[in-house]
Parts: C-alpha cells; sequence; structure tokens
C-alpha cells in the first residue's frame, strides 16, 4: 500500500541489520590491538541483531535521542568513552565528567559534526585521537587539563571551524602546532599560561576570523605571529602583561575589526602603535593604567564606532579628547575611581555618538555646561552612580533623548533641576532621581515634586516669559539711549553751551540800566534828572540827547 509506515521498532532493526557489516569491517581492524574491546563491541553487536533497541545502550545517566541523533552525558560519572552508542550520532556532549584521556572508541563515531568533552580531567590527546572524524565542525576541550598540544594532535580533523581550549595549563605554542586545520574559524585559547608563542605558530591558519589569547602571561605582542592571520577579525588579548604597545603592535591585521585590550596592563602607548588597522570598529582598553585618553594614538582609527576607556587612571576628559574619531557611536568610561570633570568641548569632534556612559566614577562631579550639546544623534546617556550635585539645563538637550540614568547619584534638589524635574515628567523611560539633599526633601523623588517644593518663587513659564521680555526691552531701549547720547554728544554740548549763552544774555538785557531818553520818557523822568553815569565806569560811552 502507498501510505503503509513500518513501525519504529522495525525501522530500528533494518538500521541495525544494516550498521553489523560496518562494525565487522570495523572489528578487524582493532582486533590486534584490543582484545578485550572487541569482545564488548561483539556482544553489542549480537543484542542489535537480535533486534534490541539501540536506546537500550545508553549509559546512565545519560540522555540518548535516535531520531535526533544527540547524546548528552553530564554529571555523569564517566570516566572513559562510551564505546556501545549509535554509531550515527552526531552531537556527542560528555560534559563534566572525570574522563582523563581519549581512547580508540572516538573512531567508532565517523559522523560526529560536534564533540564537547569540557570539563574533564583529560591530561592528554594520543596523536590521531581525531583521525577519524572528517565530519567534525565543533571540538570542545576546554576546562581540562591538557598541557600540550602538538600537529598531530588535531590531524584529521579538515572540516572543523571551532577549537575551544580555554582553561587548559598549555604554556607555549609551537611552529605549525595548528597547521593541520585549514577552516578552523575560531581558536580559543584563552586562560592558560602561554608565554611562549613561536613566530610560526599560527600558520595555515588562513581562514581563522576569531582569537583568544586572553588571560595568560605575554609579556609582549607577539607581532609577528599575527601577521600570519590575514583574514582575523577579531583579537582578544587582554589580561595579559603587556605595559606598553610598540609601533605597529598589530602589523598584518588588516581585517581586525574588534581588538580586546582589557586588563592588558598597558599604562604607555606608542604614537602608532595602531597604525595599520584601517577597519577597527571596536577598541577596549578598559581596566589598564592610562592617566590620559591617548588622543593622538586614537586619532588614525577613523572608522572606530565603539571605545571602552573604563577603569583606568584617567582625571578628565579634556577638550577635543577624542579629536578624529568621527564615526564614533559608543564610548564607555566607567569605574574610572579618579575621574573628576567632563570639559565642555570633549565630545564636539564626534558628532554621531548615539550611547555616552559614564558610570560608576565616584569622584566625578562636575559636568561641565554644554558638555553634550551639539550631538544630534545622541539618544542614550547614563550617568549612573556618580558624584554629581547638579545639572546644568544646557549640559545636553534632554527631550531628544530615549534614555536617561542618573541614579545613584547625591542629588541636590532645588530650583535649578526644575527643567530636570519637567523632563522627567515628559519621558516615561528615564530612570527615577531621588533626592540627597536638601534634608526635608531627602530621598523623595523629583519627579513628584512641585516649583513650591524645589524654592522657586516664580514658576509659571508664562509668567517667566513675560518678565523676560519685559527685560529685554528695557535693556534694548536703555542701550540704544546711551547709543544716541554718544553718538550725539559733539552737537549736544554746543547746543547746550548756546542755550546757555541766550539764557544769560536775556538775563543781562533784563537788568541793565535805562540809558536812552526814549527809556526815560517812557518811564516818565526827564532826562536831565537821571544821573550821568561815572566817567571813569569802564566800557560805558555818553549817552547823546538829542532834542526834540
Amino acid at each position: 500500500m502507498a501510505n503503509f509506515r513500518r513501525p519504529a521498532h522495525n525501522d530500528r532493526a533494518f538500521r541495525i541489520s544494516t550498521m553489523a557489516p560496518r562494525f565487522a569491517s570495523r572489528l578487524a581492524n582493532v582486533f590486534a590491538s584490543n582484545v578485550f574491546l572487541v569482545f564488548l563491541i561483539s556482544i553489542e553487536l549480537v543484542a542489535w541483531q537480535s533486534g534490541a533497541s539501540a536506546l537500550a545502550n545508553c549509559p546512565g545517566g545519560c540522555s540518548c535521542n535516535d531520531d535526533t541523533l544527540v547524546v548528552v552525558c553530564e554529571e555523569s560519572r564517566l570516566d572513559v568513552l562510551p564505546i556501545a552508542l549509535n554509531p550515527s550520532i552526531q552531537r556527542l556532549i560528555i560534559r563534566n565528567n572525570k574522563i582523563k584521556t581519549i581512547d580508540a572508541s572516538m573512531q567508532f563515531y565517523t559522523e560526529l559534526q560536534h564533540l564537547d568533552l569540557s570539563q574533564n580531567h583529560l591530561v592528554n590527546i594520543p596523536t590521531k585521537s581525531f583521525s577519524f572524524q572528517k565530519k567534525l565542525q565543533e571540538l570542545h576541550l576546554n576546562h581540562n587539563k591538557l598541557s600540550s598540544v602538538s600537529n598531530a594532535t588535531f590531524q584529521g580533523l579538515n572540516s572543523l571551524t571551532v577549537l575551544n581550549l580555554k582553561h587548559n595549563f598549555l604554556e607555549e605554542l609551537t611552529n605549525s602546532v595548528f597547521s593541520t586545520l585549514p577552516r578552523l574559524e575560531e581558536l580559543n585559547l584563552g586562560q592558560n599560561r602561554i608565554s611562549r608563542i613561536e613566530p610560526r605558530a599560527f600558520a595555515g591558519l588562513s581562514a581563522l576570523r576569531i582569537l583568544y589569547l586572553d588571560d595568560n602571561q605575554l609579556s609582549s605582542v607577539p607581532t609577528g605571529s599575527f601577521s600570519l592571520l590575514g583574514s582575523l577579525a577579531e583579537l582578544h588579548v587582554g589580561l595579559n602583561a603587556f605595559s606598553y604597545l610598540p609601533d605597529d603592535a598589530f602589523a598584518g591585521l588588516n581585517r581586525l575589526a574588534v581588538l580586546d585590550l582589557n586588563g592588558a596592563g598597558l599604562s604607555n602607548i606608542s604614537e602608532y602603535a595602531f597604525r595599520g588597522l584601517p577597519g577597527l570598529r571596536s577598541l577596549n582598553l578598559f581596566g589598564n593604567r592610562l592617566s590620559t585618553v591617548p588622543t593622538d594614538q586614537l586619532a588614525s582609527l577613523t572608522r572606530l564606532e565603539e571605545l571602552y576607556l573604563g577603569q583606568n587612571d584617567l582625571i578628565s576628559l579634556e577638550i577635543h579628547s577624542f579629536k578624529g574619531l568621527k564615526n564614533l557611536k559608543l564610548i564607555d568610561i566607567t569605574g574610572a575611581t579618579q575621574l573628576e570633570s567632563i570639559s565642555k568641548g570633549s565630545f564636539e569632534d564626534n558628532l554621531n555618538l548615539e550611547t555616552i556612559i559614564l558610570a560608576n566614577n565616584k569622584k566625578l562631579a562636575i559636568i561641565e555646561e554644554g558638555s553634550l550639546l551639539g550631538l544630534p544623534k545622541l539618544r542614550h546617556v547614563s550617568l549612573r552612580d556618580n558624584a554629581i550635585i547638579t545639572l546644568s539645563e544646557t549640559t545636553f538637550v534632554g527631550k531628544e533623548l530615549r534614555q536617561l540614568d542618573l541614579t545613584d547619584n547625591p542629588i541636590f534638589c532645588d530650583c535649578q533641576l526644575l527643567w530636570l524635574r519637567e523632563l522627567l515628567n515628559e519621558k516615561s523611560n528615564f530612570t527615577q532621581i531621588q533626592c540627597a539633599s536638601p534634608e526635608h526633601l531627602k530621598d523623595k523623588y523629583l519627579k513628584t515634586l512641585n516649583a513650591d517644593d524645589l524654592g522657586c518663587v516664580l514658576h509659571d513659564s508664562r509668567q517667566q516669559t513675560i518678565i523676560c521680555i519685559i527685560v529685554v526691552a528695557c535693556v534694548a531701549t536703555i542701550a540704544t539711549l546711551v547709543l544716541i547720547l554718544y553718538r550725539y554728544r559733539k552737537s549736544m554740548q554746543e547746543k547746550l553751551k548756546d542755550y546757555k549763552w541766550n539764557k544769560g544774555r536775556k538775563n543781562l538785557e533784563y537788568h541793565k540800566p535805562i540809558s536812552t531818553e526814549e527809556d526815560c520818557i517812557v518811564r516818565g523822568i526827564h532826562p536831565s534828572q537821571y544821573p550821568a553815569p561815572p566817567s571813569h565806569a569802564p566800557g560805558l560811552r555818553p549817552i547823546p540827547v538829542t532834542e526834540l
């Protein structure tokens, strides 16, 4: 029938019957080397051929799924690799057990694509242990006790793309140690004891894109070894003991996009340390010993988008601290215990900034007016857990922000923060701000206070606007008058003199003596009766008497 389907147990029996010849050939190969192993597998083969379910061979504490071909054994107290699993499994996870070595049983699992042996007790890996895993893509050997590997350790892993050797006891990397892994894309060697890397240690890793060498014992950057990694996109070399970055420290890494130097011990960076990194997008300098922002050293990283500078010995951010970083989108300065102030103009060269994080800086109390102005794309600002007491309204354009975090600061709530209270009421996604002082407002939320609580005498915005207009008009009028007086001061002085002279002349005319006959006649006095002026009076002339 067209819709006929065999029962599930028949499917298993069918698969088992087809597997028998394969196992028989394998047994012939290992017979001479391990008779006991052949005996055990023969017993399992007999059980399969009798129609027993493959799931019956799943070790205790393990989970075996014949449909998804996944076996998981976590904390199962296994001390050796299981030998009777379905040979078609693709994912084998034996994590957190007590396995000390990889034995010959690995050759039966040729279909593996993912193998996780992390958190075991592996002390060594015999040569060619993975020579039958042609399809293996991920191998996790992290958190073991491996002290050395060689170029024969991973022989046969031609398809491997991820190798995790994190948290072992490796001390050095010899030349061509990974040369048998042509397709490897990610290599994790973090948390080992590596102090020496030979110049050609990474030879053959032409496809490598991600390399972890963090938390080792390197005293200098292995520049020569890195130059072989032309495709590398991410490099993590923090938590070492570099102290100094020389010129061209990462020469040859032309495609590097992420460089992590977190906790590398840097106190000095050469001017051209980052030369040859034209595509770098993210730089982590967190947890070093830098006392100033390495402005000149960073200036060549014109495509940098993320910069982490927290936990350094920075005291202040000066004007143009990040000059040249025109594409910077995020800057994070967290936990800089000596940082005290942010100067106006610190970020004025970074017009593409979207996120600024200045958090957990216990001495940061001064953020100058306009420090965060002129950043049209700024949307996220975190000023959490600093020593900020107050903020000016001109610090940033708050209405453009999507997130603002000012929690855990000793905020002094007064009328200077009325603008911030109104902003908090407009933006629901801003964090709440509690007052630390004055005492009567302590622990109260700024958002819940009104203008009177903050001590504002004039808090009506319309009233403030009217008063401002009147004051401006008065000042403008006075200034205009002063300007006019100053401009026409000479002509006004002359007019004033003329005015005084004319007024004095009129007064003299009003008080002058009667000197003419007509005046005498008008006043009813005969000229003969008017006394003649003294002859010695200066400036007086005799008045001629004319007979009528």
